[in-house]
Parts: C-alpha cells; structure tokens; sequence
C-alpha cells in the first residue's frame, strides 16, 4: 500500500469523496454532516491523502489547518470492500505522524455518535484520541462526537 498526498484533481478520487458524501447523507442529518466537499479540500489550508493498493483506490484522509498548533482530521474513508483490513489504522498513524511533523500539537476530529460511526470511534480511542468539548466553531449535536489527541513531537510536547 502506497499513501501519498494527492492534489484530488483524479475523477477516481472526486468518485470515492462524492460516496463519502453521499453515505454520510444517508446515515446522519444535514446540519450533523460537516464532511468538506471537493472545493473545500482543495482549500490551501487542507493536506489530504490518498491510499492505494496498486492501482486501486482504497482509502483517503486529510487534515484541515486550524490554527498554528492546531488540526482537524477530514474524510477519513476506507473503500467498503476493504474495511476492517488494517488501511484505516495505518492511514491514521501516518496522518498522525504527519502532523507532528508539520509542527502541530494536537489533532481533533468530529464524528458520527451514531452506531454506524461506532468502528471509527474505537479506532480513534485506539490511537490515544480523548473524548473532548466541540472545537473551532462546532456546536454541541447529539449526532457528533469530538476527540482530541496531543501529537508526539511537535514543538513543545
């Protein structure tokens, strides 16, 4: 497997991002999905990943700049064929270490607080994610959740 930063100009990867969309739609309400559309994780201040296993796009990840110390993990999506098969676990230990070494001291994510996020919420927890308060302008929502993680070797930590 291959992750590399990918500048999302593919039509493979604006198909894999609008059935990111598209589920997340289907599972929660609109005003609880906060998944950033193409032209959003385009913006300067978004790195985002790809995955792939030869050719085959299988996963996607990226992190939102919030401030100088501070990111937000985005669109993290394992293609559905190749779920529980370890790609989400080592895209998120790259991002992680990615961030840090980008110089950030802590890395927040919102998700679903339906059953259906219940997976990604165990392997955030796994990872050393805490549960927190929102962050960056979220609102409470019974439908999110919010976790926050320091990351190892950034300036400070």
């Amino acid at each position: 497997m291959k992750i590399a930063v990918d500048d999302l100009s593919g039509p493979e990867i604006a198909r894999f991002l609008d059935a990111h969309l598209q589920q997340l739609r289907s599972i929660s309400p609109p005003e609880s999905v906060h998944a950033l559309d193409l032209d959003e994780l385009r913006r300067p201040e978004v790195t985002f990943w790809s995955v792939r296993d030869g050719a085959a796009l299988v996963g996607c990840g990226a992190v939102k700049r919030l401030d100088a110390g501070h990111v937000e993990l985005k669109s993290m999506r394992t293609d559905a064929a190749r779920k529980r098969s370890g790609i989400a676990s080592r895209l998120l230990g790259h991002i992680i270490a990615e961030a840090g070494r980008m110089g950030f001291a802590r890395l927040s994510l919102e998700t679903g607080s339906e059953e259906f996020f219940l997976p990604a919420r165990k392997l955030y927890e796994k990872f050393g994610f805490d549960y927190c308060e929102p962050f960056a302008g979220y609102r409470p929502d019974p439908n999110s959740v919010f976790m926050t993680r320091t990351l190892a070797g950034a300036p400070g930590v």
